[in-house]
């Protein structure tokens, strides 16, 4: 049988934080908040901890997130993660940007196993407060039962309930329109960290670090990328894969190819300044394999970047626009997200990003 507080004293001195961070996460091992069933693959069966002990144990001490709920809680021919164990450097950094400090009152918006919340009552000590609101009853239900005895308060629903305002708001999914109701349940100039999602489904969704700056609006930069599920209220439709079933018309060279432009960690950056395009990667045949190729759609016309950089397409604008992005990125030497300020605006749905490049302003 695996030693669980050892590995959880490794995993704790790994992380890269503030001393007062490690420390909450010190005192909350990860392993106590874990259901027995989790999901380490995008297909298969799932894994039970009373069959196969020392693989959940290295799952839930590995430095990655764990998927502990799929498909919603139903069957399905894919894995699809729909509740998790977010990677915990993620968590900490994210803890770290909203600024949570003792006393502090927290509205976390994704209760999921109910470990980050601990952490931040933790944190926020026998002063502060943590409502954690979870849409699935069965989520909430097991989150409920690992934090009895804390400061986290769990409420089924989307609703955080009566009329308190909070200090902070840590979100643990991703949405593409910060939600007005947020906004408002926090204090003004108060941090609210979001993952922020270019698109309805699939793609980056960067960490934002905003704080309110009106009734309805808030602004701040970019913290770090990352890879949240969507919000369950603004799922949307899968997109069709750019080219599917069509013939090429066109060829052309870009500067770098598939390969390349995902070890280079390019896609993140390109996607927030091309909010004209669809993005997407996805395996195609090539030379007697399968290969990853980063696809471009554009109102119809679309394009298809090979690892030699090769491109097939169909038209040229969507290729003209991803090079006018890449070339602008490449010149200025590829900058750090933080560079980028999301500004929010609640009420209207307008999301711009702004950085000394220029504006983009995201459609939701």
């Amino acid at each position: 049988m695996p030693d669980l507080h050892h590995a959880h004293s490794a995993l704790t001195r790994r992380l890269d934080t503030t001393d007062a961070i490690r420390a909450a996460f010190s005192t909350r091992p990860r392993h106590e908040y874990i259901p027995d069933v989790i999901w380490p693959s995008a297909v298969g069966a799932a894994l039970d901890r009373t069959e196969d002990p020392d693989g959940w144990a290295s799952a839930v001490y590995s430095d990655d997130y764990v998927t502990t709920q799929a498909n919603d809680g139903s069957d399905g021919p894919m894995n699809t993660p729909t509740s998790s164990s977010s990677a915990p450097q993620l968590m900490a950094d994210m803890i770290q940007a909203a600024g949570i400090e003792p006393g502090m009152r927290v509205l976390e918006i994704g209760t999921g196993t109910g470990w980050n919340a601990a952490i931040l009552a933790s944190l926020v000590g026998p002063a502060g407060s943590v409502t954690s609101v979870e849409i699935d009853s069965n989520v909430a239900a097991h989150a409920r039962d690992r934090l009895a005895g804390t400061n986290v308060k769990v409420v089924t629903g989307t609703d955080p309930g009566a009329s308190e305002v909070f200090d902070a708001l840590i979100a643990t999914c991703a949405v593409q329109r910060v939600p007005l109701a947020w906004v408002e349940r926090v204090d003004r100039d108060a941090r609210l960290v979001v993952p922020w999602a270019p698109y309805p489904e699939d793609g980056p969704t960067p960490v934002v670090a905003l704080r309110r700056t009106g009734h309805a609006t808030a602004s701040g930069p970019l913290a770090r990328d990352a890879s949240f599920m969507r919000d369950r209220g603004q799922r949307g439709a899968r997109r069709r894969f750019p080219g599917t079933g069509e013939e090429a018309t066109d060829r052309a060279v870009f500067p770098e190819g598939s390969r390349d432009l995902l070890d280079n960690d390019r896609l993140t950056h390109l996607v927030l300044t091309c909010p004209e395009l669809y993005i997407a990667v996805g395996g195609r045949p090539w030379k007697g394999g399968a290969v990853p190729v980063v696809a471009l759609g554009e109102d119809g016309d679309w394009a298809h970047i090979w690892p030699d950089g090769s491109v097939t397409c169909n038209g040229t604008r969507a290729l003209t626009i991803f090079t006018k992005a890449y070339t602008l990125l490449e010149a200025a030497g590829w900058p750090g997200l933080c560079s980028f300020n999301l500004e929010a605006d609640a009420r209207s749905g307008v999301h711009s990003l702004r950085s000394s490049l220029g504006t983009w302003r995201h459609p939701v």
